[in-house]
């Protein structure tokens, strides 16, 4: 396609295919790993697992910190800008009444009356 010009990175199409995969693929690429190297590169995989799902947890766990710290900085940014005696008030901030503009009186058109001998049949008005 002509118009369509977007490119994928072989990571971003690694990361989609990995998303994807279910419990038995991964099995099976677990028992093919056993086949080909043994039973001394299972401890290395299990090793390389472990770390990869330790890094992933702390970088989860700093994303919800950044969140969480950024969310109590805005309420404490907002708490100072609002007095707090405004915040325990019930009533809501009214705003200003102005007054209405005034309405012009309605447009009378004015009606002409025709007699009924002046007007002709299948004449229009």
């Amino acid at each position: 396609m002509p118009g369509n010009s977007r490119h994928f990175s072989l990571k971003d199409i690694q990361q989609a295919y990995l998303c994807r995969m279910s419990t038995g693929e991964i099995l099976m690429i677990l028992f093919i790993y056993l086949l080909l190297f043994g039973a001394k590169g299972v401890p290395s995989i299990a090793r390389t697992l472990g770390k990869t799902m330790y890094q992933f947890r702390n970088a989860a766990k700093d994303v919800q910190d950044e969140i969480l710290k950024s969310a109590d900085d805005m309420r404490k940014q907002a708490r100072a800008e609002v007095p707090l005696d405004q915040l325990m008030n019930d009533e809501e901030p009214q705003a200003p009444i102005r007054p209405a503009p005034p309405v012009a009186p309605p447009i009378q058109e004015e009606t002409k009356t025709i007699p009924a001998d002046d007007v002709q049949p299948g004449a229009t008005v």
